[in-house]
């Protein structure tokens, strides 16, 4: 009996470059997130988040590269997943960090985002950078949901 494999094959390319002209109204939307006033390293910690939360190790990889040009420290990587228990993060980190699991985690509750992850989330951000919170996690997720189904291996950075 040989040993498991630990990485699968992709299926394919990812999606959005199989048809390049998908691949430009994408990124013009993540370059509007990056211009809606929420600090880069928040952006770059949704993304993560979302990522780990959707198993999408070619996203939580170069996400992890992102957040380090980005100057995110490994201290602060580490602990992402566990963002609620480690003391790393500020208020308004923890907002962002809560509006990504709920707007990821869609299906696990009937409320998916609660007026509370919300209301604290705007207590911290203006409507401009709600905005860019939101399409950054939807974005995120439409990705996550592009290399899962394709398997796109981690290793590649953007």
């Amino acid at each position: 009996m040989t040993a498991p494999t630990t990485t699968r094959p992709s299926r394919m390319r990812n999606p959005a470059v199989v048809l390049p002209a998908a691949m430009r109204p994408l990124l013009d939307i993540f370059e509007a997130a990056k211009q809606g006033g929420v600090p880069q390293r928040t952006l770059e910690l949704v993304h993560l988040r979302a990522s780990q939360i959707n198993g999408c190790s070619y996203c939580v990889f170069g996400g992890v590269a992102s957040a380090k040009k980005a100057g995110e420290s490994d201290e602060r990587l580490h602990v992402v997943a566990a963002w609620r228990e480690a003391g790393c993060f500020t208020a308004p980190e923890r907002a962002a960090l809560a509006l990504a699991e709920a707007a990821t985690r869609l299906a696990d509750r009937p409320d998916p985002v609660p007026d509370a992850v919300w209301d604290e989330a705007a207590r911290h951000y203006d409507e401009t950078q709600l905005a860019a919170l939101t399409l950054m996690i939807a974005l995120t997720n439409l990705f996550n949901r592009l290399n899962a189904a394709t398997r796109q291996p981690a290793g590649a950075t953007w």
